[in-house]
């Protein structure tokens, strides 16, 4: 039997590290899921997956990979994205489309934001082979 010094008593142990989630609201954590897309390890499969991406840009401030992934018929000379803004969630609420097997999609979804939420209608296409945003309307 041992003997416990009141020192002992009093320490508590540390729980294990947990890998957070990705911003873009997958299970797998930033570095194996839209992490990857941003170091430009891979693209994007499907234009879910480059919606998640562009999200997760936005929240890290990521410029260089939001306008990399911008169709270039409609991308903007440059972004000021605002350093105060928290994104807080991610919700897709629709697809169409844009699968490998496609050329074109839609991506319905819902950010939140410290303060309120957008909700837009995007729309990707194929450019060179890879997934790129070209437009959305933002409906709220």
């Amino acid at each position: 039997m041992s003997r416990r010094t009141p020192q002992s008593r009093n320490q508590r142990r540390s729980a294990p590290a947990r890998n957070p989630s990705c911003p873009c609201g997958l299970a797998e954590t930033y570095e194996a899921c839209c992490g990857r897309f941003h170091r430009g390890e891979a693209s994007a499969p499907t234009a879910e997956a480059l919606m998640r991406s562009r999200y997760c840009a936005f929240v890290k401030g990521d410029e260089a990979y939001l306008l990399r992934t911008w169709h270039p018929r409609t991308r903007p000379p440059r972004l000021d994205l605002d350093p105060a803004m928290r994104w807080t969630g991610l919700e897709i609420l629709a697809t169409t489309e844009g699968t490998p097997f496609h050329t074109t999609g839609t991506v319905t979804f819902r950010a939140s934001y410290e303060g309120g939420s957008l909700q837009e209608h995007s729309h990707f296409e194929r450019s060179a082979g890879a997934w790129t945003y070209t437009d959305g309307d933002v409906t709220a």
